[in-house]
């Protein structure tokens, strides 16, 4: 069959449906090859593109034996070798025999199973390349946009024609989104599902901080600066240790940026979740006062490096803040450098006979 219709409708088909020519072609062939079947009663086709000449073959494929055999190879329905000789000369049993035929000739029920099949195959591909899409993107961070809201979620919409939901648990405290905003979520997961990819996405986890840091800060993102601890209490305080590996770049300075730039983009981001630096240390002691910041931390003592805890001394008028409201600064502190840490005020220490 000659057409060049069918060869210009084919990227027209590719970019309707955000495929690549190569798809739609084999969606084609795999339509072409069960009408083939359905209108011959065969159990294989084979279909050949010849673009060069706008030609489209089609051929009804059968096995040629000297008797009719349940042992024969069920791929192929079988044709004796008498009426065999009769499409082709030259043919022997255990052949396969190709006889070309028209799919304008096709029946309307082999129609029915061509349309069925392409758009069969149409849709997976369609499937598998928006899966691939956003499996690229998990365990990063995209931009999206509200477009419903109930009481346990946000719908949003991800580009690309599909939707997620993003629980209000997932969400952040302060988050207060309304249809038309858009907002920076973290993929979690990406599964493919019977009808479409399901895309899983949050705004409490830890590496959207990370994400968001490397987005506004090029330091992080080329490696100059790295993240060296994280901890976060979502929606109200993240502690993060940061170190750099260019020793004329500031790792706090850069994080914060000109007048605290940087850092409040992604304060807004985060619906002004507070976030605290500190500088990141291969020295112990120097990394537990550190990480206890915006306390001071007079000593670090009573260090084991094998059960990773250590006694942190503080003034008296610090132990509150090192401590943080309900413990907070002290919790987010340890689990971001790995340390286990005991405080205690300097009145404490002495009474106690602790040296440092």
């Amino acid at each position: 069959m000659i057409s060049k219709e069918f060869y210009r409708n084919i990227d027209a088909v590719a970019q309707e449906k955000e495929l690549t020519y190569e798809q739609v072609l084999e969606a084609f062939e795999q339509g072409l090859i069960a009408g083939c079947k359905k209108a011959h009663d065969v159990r294989s086709c084979r279909v050949e593109f010849k673009e060069e000449r706008n030609e489209i073959l089609v051929y009804k494929q059968q096995m040629v034996v000297d008797e009719f055999s349940l042992e024969a190879d069920k791929n192929y329905t079988q044709v004796l070798l008498a009426d065999a000789k009769k499409i082709k000369q030259r043919v022997k049993v255990g052949d396969i025999i190709e006889e070309k035929i028209d799919p304008k000739d096709f029946s309307f029920y082999a129609v029915r199973d061509f349309k069925s099949r392409l758009n069969e195959a149409l849709v997976k591909m369609q499937k598998e390349n928006l899966y691939s899409h956003f499996k690229s993107f998990e365990h990063e961070m995209i931009n999206a946009r509200v477009i419903d809201i109930d009481d346990r979620h946000y719908r949003l919409d991800i580009g690309k024609d599909l939707t997620t939901l993003l629980p209000k648990k997932e969400a952040l405290p302060k988050d207060n989104f309304h249809v038309g905003d858009h907002v920076r979520v973290y993929v979690t997961d990406v599964e493919m599902k019977t009808k479409w990819p399901k895309v899983f996405v949050s705004r409490s986890h830890p590496s959207l901080i990370i994400r968001l840091l490397e987005s506004f800060i090029p330091e992080i993102k080329d490696g100059t600066i790295e993240i060296m601890g994280i901890s976060r209490d979502p929606g109200d305080r993240a502690k993060i240790g940061v170190k750099t590996n260019d020793p004329k770049v500031d790792p706090i300075g850069a994080c914060v940026g000109e007048g605290g730039s940087r850092i409040r983009e992604i304060v807004r981001a985060l619906s002004d979740e507070k976030i605290d630096l500190f500088r990141w240390s291969d020295n112990e002691k120097e990394l537990i006062a550190n990480a206890l910041q915006p306390a001071k931390v007079v000593a670090v003592t009573h260090v084991n490096p094998k059960e990773k805890n250590a006694l942190a001394i503080v003034p008296d008028d610090q132990l509150s803040l090192a401590i943080g409201k309900l413990g907070q600064n002290v919790k987010l502190a340890v689990q971001a450098c790995g340390w286990s840490i005991d405080i205690k005020c300097e009145t404490m220490a002495q009474g106690e006979g602790i040296l440092y």
